[in-house]
């Protein structure tokens, strides 16, 4: 079993926090996206999409998008439970989850990869507009779940899960994507302050 790598790029890094929380060690096999790696025959070959990363079974069997390769080392390794426990605690997570990713994550990626000069190459074309348009949903948001964690630790209830992961990774990538926190906004200033300090986050 191997992991393709990006780095410090939200998908990638999504997984290497997943697997620090359960305490997995999976060989990584590094691909320098600034050097466009992942448009290279290696991960093409494996991933047609050339996006990582990419997990690949010792039977040569491949798995992509960074969620269903968390799912498959949640179904491997249960605890700590980070998509939820029960019914409906696997409905809030996924609920949040997907939040955090169509919300928050996907309007930051917009504005980082319509608006930095270093993604020209990579966004074909590059609208800015649609990057400065994305930049208060991504705000609106914020503002939305300030609110929910009020009362609550984590973003989907008392245990972390892979919605704070998300969030926490997107929250990150709003600095490169140019985008500030509001100081207001006190209750995700609190969250992301707790969940950053975790050892899987420097993963």
């Amino acid at each position: 079993m191997k992991l393709y790598d990006g780095g410090r790029a939200p998908n990638p890094r999504r997984v290497r926090v997943f697997l620090a929380e359960k305490g997995i060690e999976v060989p990584l096999v590094p691909i320098d996206m600034g050097a466009m790696g992942h448009k290279g025959d290696e991960v093409a070959r494996r991933n047609p999409l050339q996006r990582l990363p990419v997990l690949e079974l010792d039977d040569g069997t491949i798995l992509t998008e960074s969620v269903a390769i968390c799912r498959y080392f949640e179904e491997l390794h249960p605890e700590p439970a980070l998509f939820g426990r029960g019914a409906l605690g696997r409905a809030k997570v996924e609920m949040w989850q997907r939040r955090m990713e169509l919300n928050l994550l996907s309007c930051v990626a917009q504005a980082f990869r319509h608006i930095h000069p270093a993604m020209k190459e990579w966004e074909i074309p590059q609208v800015p507009e649609w990057g400065e348009a994305n930049k208060p949903k991504a705000l609106e948001f914020l503002n939305i779940l300030d609110g929910e964690l009020a009362d609550r630790e984590f973003a989907a209830g008392d245990e972390f899960s892979i919605a704070d992961i998300t969030g926490m990774i997107a929250v990150d990538f709003m600095k490169p994507a140019r985008i500030a926190v509001p100081e207001e906004l006190t209750n995700i200033i609190r969250w992301y302050q707790a969940i950053s300090a975790r050892p899987s986050a420097k993963a």
